[in-house]
């Protein structure tokens, strides 16, 4: 997620110092403007998606871990209770 911000501010960074140096008319600048503004929505949205996609395979991850431990613990209580009644018979 850090490297996803860095390269948006980075992409930022140079789009403004892009923009400042240029040598267009206003009329130019502007249309520049909105083509970039565009692909940089574009290329936000994907990168939404991704980080999505990827939150949800984690937390798919996460949810089977968890059922995982639940049974084992389950079964080691059962085992733990037979043994006790074992014992105390």
């Amino acid at each position: 997620m850090k490297k996803i911000l860095a390269t948006l501010a980075a992409v930022a960074t140079g789009f403004v110092a892009g923009i400042l140096v240029a040598p267009k008319s206003g009329e130019e600048t502007r249309a520049d403007l909105a083509k970039k503004a565009k692909r940089l929505q574009k290329d936000a949205d994907k990168t939404a998606k991704q980080v999505e996609a990827a939150a949800k395979d984690s937390a798919k991850s996460v949810k089977a871990g968890a059922k995982k431990v639940g049974e084992a613990a389950t079964e080691t209580a059962k085992e733990v209770k037979g043994k006790v009644e074992k014992h105390f018979k």
